[in-house]
């Protein structure tokens, strides 16, 4: 079985080649990304493609599963940047799939498909997938999953998988989420349990959360097994203010959405960190999915909880820790992150 990885080099996509590496019957795997990697991975031979702009098509041929993962999270204040990639970029990877005669893709969508929801209970597979307004990563997401709708409906000789992940951490991953989600001012030295004495105590801040590889698994998983549709990944525990308080050794103060919200809106116009306030309102919004088609169907089970993946995330920010891929790398951002502030926090890529 040979196996093209879109968007190879990120958080997940690292973890998907080594998961495709370890499976016998996956015998060769063709790794895509804008930027080629330093390091190697077994079985695997790297092209460099930009989803938005590159013909795909040969770069797919004689392939047996294409795996999707390519996706912009900043410039988050370039919208028109985004989308060429993320939903225009997601069009011409369907559209090359069926042009190389791939028989199987596998999609990287998200919780964050999910329209509003409860946090009470989960839902399944079924949930509608309408995204959050105010989020343009949901709405982005939304929008593909119309795509894939569509795809499916003229190509139905291809399988296609989506897998919708909640949050996605690992140890390499925290110098590239640090980056995309925090901004070159948070110092890293103070990502440490002992320095956060509160968390909020937000109705509705509940979220879940996956390590990276156990995500990889599931792609492995879904690229060897035959299997059809839509599967949510995600870990226990259920992320709160009384579970973050346990971990972290800190207090839960009630603070209101609207406060939290206005902060994200302050601190993103006066460029302090790139995150758009959409962000919050996704994690406020988007239900608690039920995984136990995944656990069923997939035979896809963690081995690493929710409360392990966020607690190496935030040892590896406080580490500088990172692999030798473009998005991931430690030094990506330039001496005193000079790269970044370059990007005028979210403005341009710049890295």
């Amino acid at each position: 079985m040979r196996v093209v990885v879109v968007g190879a080099t990120g958080n997940v996509g690292t973890s998907v080649l080594r998961a495709l590496a370890d499976e016998p019957a996956v015998d060769s795997i063709r790794g895509i990304a804008r930027r080629l990697p330093g390091t190697r991975y077994p079985k695997t031979d790297w092209a460099a493609a930009d989803v938005a702009r590159t013909d795909l098509t040969e770069h797919f041929r004689g392939a047996d599963v294409v795996m999707h993962l390519a996706w912009l999270i900043q410039p988050g204040r370039d919208h028109a940047t985004l989308r060429a990639t993320n939903v225009d970029g997601s069009a011409r990877v369907f559209a090359a799939t069926a042009a190389a005669g791939v028989p199987a893709l596998v999609y990287a969508s998200s919780v964050g498909a999910y329209s509003p929801g409860p946090k009470d209970r989960r839902v399944d597979e079924s949930w509608p997938t309408n995204g959050i307004e105010s989020s343009f990563y949901s709405r982005h997401k939304a929008e593909v999953e119309r795509l894939l709708d569509r795809f499916e409906r003229e190509s139905p000789s291809v399988r296609v998988v989506r897998l919708r992940p909640a949050l996605i951490f690992k140890r390499e991953a925290a110098s590239g989420i640090r980056r995309l989600f925090a901004g070159p001012f948070l110092p890293g030295a103070l990502v440490r349990r002992e320095l956060i004495p509160v968390v909020p105590r937000t109705e509705r801040l509940r979220f879940q959360a996956v390590h990276s590889r156990d995500a990889g698994e599931a792609y492995r998983l879904a690229a060897v097994k035959d299997v059809r549709g839509a599967f949510n990944i995600a870990a226990e525990p259920v992320l709160d203010a009384d579970e973050l308080g346990r971990l972290l050794g800190a207090r839960p103060v009630g603070v209101p959405p609207r406060v939290l919200r206005a902060a994200a809106r302050a601190s993103f116009r006066l460029r302090l960190q790139p995150s758009e306030p959409g962000w919050l309102d996704m994690g406020l919004a988007v239900p608690l999915m039920d995984t136990a088609r995944a656990r069923e169907e997939l035979g896809w089970n963690p081995d690493r909880g929710a409360d392990e993946a966020l607690l190496e995330l935030l040892d590896g920010m406080r580490e500088r820790a990172g692999l030798d891929t473009p998005p991931l790398a430690a030094d990506t951002g330039g001496p005193l992150r000079v790269r970044e502030l370059l990007s005028r926090v979210g403005r341009r890529t710049g890295l």
